[in-house]
């Protein structure tokens, strides 16, 4: 009787574990399979270092790349160029991490059919991309290394986001290491790059000093050319003498923001810089951008001050300075950036886009006045006949490196139209001058974007 006893206990402990393993795997598949099935070893999804399935479109179903059988791309070199930092190369030496986050959604996975796509096609990744703005910012870099981008701050679509240097993967050249030519060729500059910000910075500093002195704009600035903090000197080029905060903005008066800066503080100028997200890491379609840097708490007054003027240690990622611009022409509220709209395995959608706002960053009294001042840029300064009728606001800025560089030319703005919502940066290494440099490139973007969009 006690042998008969202990193998029934024997028999149900062992049919305990079998039920708990089935219940782990259970847990375990239905958690992690759609990871098992795109690991990089599944031929299913993979061809080599590569996905080997489905097909990447542009907003307009312009052929991007075809994966079925090695790579196919557009027949288009300048489209080429400029989207292979989205889309990646044949090698693996330029990844393409959006697409290869859907991955089970291209290769038209559940939990039910397992892999199911037609003919082991896989699906259609639409991307935001334009592919008429693509190749107009390729164009309009020129030789310049940098990023332009460009993105609806209503719906969060990144419709234009190129990188230079870049190359044609149909016809990749031969350079050998310490070419300048392709000095970071490999890099995707507007999510993994950081740029000293130059005068763009003066925004933030701006946008701090309005939600905390509500009678900012009825102060006037003095600047002889020159402003002394300590035994060191804050300097513009040229004077400008008794002016108001609309018009030290415009004239980008680097000794009118120092006395900003020094009357917020380095602790509530850090404050709200943090508040803004400017520094932040941005994380969209499985991509985590590079993070940016403000140091102005516990600082001495002239670190300060050069930080409220995008210099010192100021660093600033481009997609997420284009975040905050899409706040700033959006009543304080960002839209998150996204590049994959949607996906389509034969007639089912796998996935899509949905459009996330953060919390508000601005006031609307805020928003009013920032706006305004970056809209009386354009039309006094930089010229309203480079923006092909559009209602712009924008600022530029020159950020000093140091050494026997020149300096990063940089801009940032919005368009108003209500056809055409867009935020947009442009950021160039080595080039100058914002206004001189940043300007002609994003006129000739913003003039593809009327002719594609609307």
């Amino acid at each position: 009787m006690n042998r008969i006893a202990s193998r029934a206990t024997a028999l149900i402990i062992l049919a305990l574990l079998l039920v708990a393993g089935f219940g782990f795997f259970l847990v375990e598949y239905f958690t992690q399979s759609d990871n098992w099935v795109v690991h990089s070893g599944s031929p299913h999804v993979y061809n080599g270092e590569n996905i080997g399935c489905g097909v990447v479109v542009d907003r307009d179903n312009t052929l991007l790349l075809d994966m079925l059988e090695g790579r196919t791309y557009s027949n288009s070199a300048p489209l080429r160029q400029s989207t292979v930092h989205w889309i990646g190369d044949r090698y693996g030496a330029i990844s393409a991490p959006a697409i290869s986050h859907y991955a089970s959604e291209l290769a038209g996975f559940d939990r039910l059919n397992g892999v199911y796509n037609y003919g082991q096609t896989g699906g259609v990744a639409q991307l935001t991309l334009s592919a008429a703005m693509q190749t107009a910012a390729l164009e309009a870099m020129g030789a310049y290394k940098g990023t332009v981008a460009v993105y609806n701050y209503k719906t969060g679509q990144l419709l234009c986001a190129v990188t230079t240097p870049t190359y044609d993967p149909d016809n990749v050249p031969q350079f050998s290491e310490g070419d300048s030519q392709y000095e970071g060729l490999y890099l995707n500059r507007f999510t993994q790059s950081a740029y000293i910000p130059g005068s763009i910075f003066k925004i933030v500093t701006l946008a701090a000093a309005l939600e905390t002195d509500p009678t900012i704009t009825q102060k006037s600035y003095a600047c002889t050319g020159s402003y002394r903090i300590g035994n060191e000197e804050i300097t513009c080029e040229d004077p400008h003498w008794n002016q108001s905060l609309k018009d030290a903005f415009r004239n980008s008066c680097n000794c009118a923001f120092a006395q900003i800066a020094l009357q917020l503080g380095g602790e509530t100028l850090q404050q709200y810089v943090e508040k803004f997200g400017v520094t932040d890491r941005v994380t969209f379609d499985g991509i985590t951008t590079a993070q940016g840097n403000f140091q102005a708490a516990g600082q001495a007054d002239l670190n300060v001050a050069w930080s409220s003027i995008g210099q010192y240690l100021d660093q600033v990622n481009p997609c997420a300075f284009l975040k905050f611009m899409g706040a700033v022409a959006n009543d304080g509220r960002a839209a998150a950036p996204h590049l994959v709209e949607e996906i389509t395995v034969g007639g089912s959608r796998t996935y899509n886009a949905k459009t996330r706002f953060d919390q508000p960053i601005l006031s609307k009294e805020t928003v009013d006045i920032l706006q305004e001042y970056l809209k009386y840029n354009v039309t006094d300064k930089y010229g309203a006949e480079n923006f092909h009728g559009l209602t712009v606001g924008a600022k530029t800025g020159t950020g000093e490196v140091g050494g026997d560089k020149k300096p990063n030319a940089m801009l940032a703005g919005f368009v108003e139209d209500e056809s055409l919502p867009l935020a947009f940066i442009v950021c160039v290494e080595d080039a100058g001058y914002g206004r001189a440099v940043c300007v002609p490139i994003i006129s000739k973007v913003l003039e593809a974007a009327g002719q594609a969009l609307k």
